[in-house]
Parts: C-alpha cells; sequence; structure tokens
C-alpha cells in the first residue's frame, strides 16, 4: 500500500472522525444511525492513521506530495 492521503487530508479526517464518533455516542441518534456515524467515525480515523484511503485508489486520487 503507497501512501496516498496527505497531512491536510489526514487531519481532517482525524477530526471528523473523532467528532463522528462522539456525536455516535452522545447525541442520542436512532440506533442505526449511531451505528452509521460510529462506522463512518472508525474508518475516516483507520484511513488517517495508516496514511491509506482505498477509495483513492480505486479513483486515482492522491493529496501527499511523492
Amino acid at each position: 500500500m503507497k501512501m496516498n492521503v496527505g497531512t491536510i487530508d489526514r487531519g481532517l479526517r482525524a477530526v471528523l472522525g473523532l467528532v463522528l464518533l462522539i456525536v455516535a455516542f452522545v447525541a442520542g441518534l436512532s440506533p442505526i444511525a449511531a451505528a452509521v456515524a460510529g462506522l463512518v467515525g472508525l474508518i475516516l480515523l483507520g484511513t488517517a492513521a495508516i496514511k491509506f484511503c482505498p477509495l483513492y485508489r480505486i479513483f486515482g486520487l492522491r493529496t501527499c506530495k511523492q
């Protein structure tokens, strides 16, 4: 896996991921909405941590310098 997520993109993913996880547990959403928010939050945090996004790979996108 080659890195395809840049620094600013990683920061935004991490912040949005944390926000979605907090919303999933605190906001009093329906169980399905909370599960979706939590799952998306975890995916964003994971892609920020490993600096790789499979969707970017599929679409040929890259936000990091090579």
